[in-house]
């Protein structure tokens, strides 16, 4: 995603990645893929680029929410375009975010740092998380690792707003209503796609753009982020900040790369964000085992595309699907259309969440 924004605003992107996949590839001058974003294995990936180009500045995108030592040896050797290691690791803290979110008064589901003993329904959350991963209900009295924390489990529907920051003010590109899957007991709430599409009301948007105002400057949070939360009827939950460029970033176009730059160098570039129709984005998972055969036609929209060979474990994103049209249903539609003509060879593909209807 980074690389492909890079390279549309007219940079020449050099790539660490895990996956290389036809994408990345393509768009980036060079890539160098790695086992894991762990110290051992980022550094030489580094090193190598610092030796080969005359290289100043990094975005980082997700995946470091593990590593937050990885992010400090990248700081130390380039210019971070984005939030630095000290507001990431702040905002991974979760003691001192949730206390945060209570001292400025935004509203958030009950969290607990310690077992609860109140026999309401939990959700187990790892302190260091991306993506829903490891997040499941909570069943009272099992054990539990250290590195996790609890939280109530809150109905409603997850939204996530993005937005600018120029480390004191706040400007938001759109607001998005998303869903998760489960894809085995383990992994509940699986992120799996979102659309620019909501029904927040005014008052709640403006709401939400009040919360940045006040979470910007006091974590002095920098370019592209997003903030999830829940719609429960008339109350909006924060859940978490993602502080580094968000895949909803796919939604709009808006130059956003170029103004993530310049948010992260002090300037918020004024705009006036136009949408035409809606856009939604969704992530395709394996059910089984699998490898992508040579000839295996994409259709159009697809992106993250997997090599040719690429052995697919169950539960694993294969790909990601970007459909655009008029009407929010009619994207849903083209989605499901997409998915239809991937399940063609053999239907081992899945996609959850999608839906027809608006919720």
């Amino acid at each position: 995603m980074l690389v492909q924004a890079a390279q549309q605003a007219g940079l020449k992107p050099l790539a660490v990645d895990l996956w290389g996949d036809q994408d990345t590839q393509a768009c980036a001058e060079e890539i160098q893929q790695i086992l894991s974003l762990a110290e051992e294995h980022l550094l030489p990936a580094i090193n190598y680029f610092l030796r080969k180009y005359p290289v100043t500045y990094v975005v980082y995108g997700s995946g470091l929410e593990q590593y937050p030592d990885s992010l400090r040896c990248i700081d130390s050797r380039l210019i971070v375009l984005g939030n630095q290691p000290e507001v990431f690791a702040r905002l991974h803290d979760k003691p001192t975010f949730f206390s945060l979110l209570k001292a400025l008064e935004i509203p958030y589901p009950e969290v607990s740092f310690r077992k609860p003993d109140q026999d309401v329904a939990w959700l187990l959350k790892p302190m260091q998380g991306q993506g829903g991963v490891g997040i499941r209900r909570y069943c009272m009295g099992e054990s539990a690792e250290p590195s996790v924390y609890w939280q109530k489990y809150q109905e409603g529907a997850p939204h996530s707003v993005l937005f600018l920051a120029d480390g004191k003010r706040s400007q938001v590109v759109g607001f998005n209503r998303q869903w998760t899957i489960a894809l085995n007991s383990r992994d509940e709430f699986i992120f799996s796609g979102l659309i620019n599409c909501t029904e927040l009301s005014v008052r709640q948007k403006n709401q939400i753009s009040a919360w940045l105002d006040k979470l910007v400057p006091e974590l002095s949070l920098k370019g592209l982020n997003s903030l999830d939360f829940i719609q429960s009827g008339q109350t909006i939950y924060v859940l978490e900040i993602n502080p580094r460029p968000p895949a909803s970033m796919q939604l709009y176009d808006a130059d956003l790369f170029v103004r993530h730059i310049k948010a992260c160098q002090g300037e918020l570039v004024d705009y006036q964000p136009g949408q035409d129709g809606f856009t939604a984005y969704q992530i395709v998972y394996a059910q089984q085992d699998m490898q992508i055969p040579d000839d295996f036609e994409w259709p159009e929209g697809v992106v993250d595309i997997p090599n040719a060979g690429s052995i697919i474990s169950t539960g694993q994103p294969i790909c990601s699907m970007i459909a655009h049209a008029k009407e929010p249903d009619e994207v849903l539609e083209q989605l499901l259309i997409k998915q239809a003509l991937i399940n063609q060879p053999y239907d081992r593909f899945q996609t959850h969440g999608i839906q027809r209807q608006r919720q």
